[in-house]
């Protein structure tokens, strides 16, 4: 027997076992415990880079999911030039380069295909961010769970001015009639061959850019985060391949499109999101098309890796003048930076 309670009162006999609702004779069966069916978001308090730190994460499923993003680019960008290939010879428009480089006979209408084929990473990333690492698509846009479309616009506003006059001094430093000139600048196309190129490439360059931004920035940086707490290796590897992705020409060219990733990455990370940096490449490619376009040069084989060693020199200045006054202002707005 125990002992009796403290005031001498005895122990009330134990509760007697749930039994089944269908069959009294035995005892109810445990509640089973229920698994997390919809998207698991990190702990509040988050920062950018740890968006994927959602109890989920393991090196092996990162290192699946990229495999697997690379695979579905690859897929549908092979899937999107095959079937332009055969809309262009069934129509008779087809490229005539002895290479096999291009596609279309039209050079607007090859560039729009080579816009087109990049944005096609966007709904690729955000595919594998919900379905393999079983979070939130939207948190690889920003730490609220979505693209802040008012703050993308309002640093657009601000890299346009600082970028027009970074383009502006470029155009002024390069002789007129060297490789990298724009002795042609001033001659453009007819009215509507200019207009139409106009329309095609600032309805599509947004999408390249920002696609661009959700891989290199948004993927890469948070693939790290989801293990690393410090993220320099995101910034590093993401800024590295961000230059190999544009392929090898001058050592300006690389050096610059490393410098000015680094500074998107860490750009990414004071603000919570991607929209600082895809305002300010965005704008970036904008402007250069929009060159293009003037010079009748639309489909022109020159990337950002042939830049010259004059525009790395105004991107060593100018670029974190853009990113520290960005900063500044997401500060002063309250622009937030930790997930809620």
């Amino acid at each position: 027997m125990s002992a009796p309670l403290p005031d001498g009162r005895p122990w009330p006999p134990p509760a007697p076992p749930a039994r089944h609702p269908e069959h009294p004779a035995h005892p109810a069966y445990p509640a089973p415990a229920m698994l997390p069916t919809g998207p698991l978001t990190a702990p509040a308090g988050s920062p950018y880079a740890a968006q994927a730190r959602n109890g989920t994460q393991r090196p092996l499923r990162e290192l699946g999911a990229t495999a697997l993003l690379l695979v579905m680019g690859l897929v549908a960008m092979i899937g999107l030039l095959a079937a332009a290939a055969l809309s262009a010879n069934a129509f008779g428009i087809a490229g005539t380069d002895p290479a096999g480089e291009k596609i279309f006979s039209d050079p607007l209408a090859d560039e729009a295909l080579g816009l087109i084929s990049l944005g096609l990473a966007i709904p690729a990333v955000l595919l594998v961010v919900r379905r393999i690492q079983r979070r939130p698509a939207g948190t690889i846009s920003s730490v609220t769970g979505r693209l802040r479309l008012g703050w993308l616009g309002l640093c657009s506003v601000l890299a346009l001015p600082a970028l027009a006059t970074q383009i502006g001094l470029l155009v002024w430093l390069l002789p007129p009639d060297g490789p990298e000139g724009a002795g042609d600048l001033f001659s453009p196309p007819a009215w509507p061959t200019l207009l139409l190129s106009l329309a095609v490439v600032w309805a599509l360059v947004p999408f390249q850019a920002a696609a661009e931004e959700y891989l290199f920035r948004g993927w890469i940086l948070q693939a790290f985060g989801a293990h690393l707490r410090r993220p320099w290796a995101g910034i590093a590897v993401g800024s590295l391949l961000f230059a190999l992705a544009h392929g090898f020409g001058q050592w300006s060219g690389f050096a610059l499109l490393c410098y000015s990733a680094a500074w998107y990455a860490w750009l990414t990370l004071r603000t919570g999101g991607l929209e600082a940096a895809i305002a300010h490449h965005m704008v970036n490619n904008l402007l250069a098309f929009t060159l293009e376009a003037l010079a009748d040069d639309i489909g022109s084989d020159g990337t950002a890796a042939d830049a010259p060693w004059q525009a790395l020199a105004l991107d060593l200045v100018l670029t974190p003048l853009y990113c520290l006054c960005v900063v500044r202002l997401s500060e002063r707005r309250s622009v937030r930076t930790l997930s809620s």
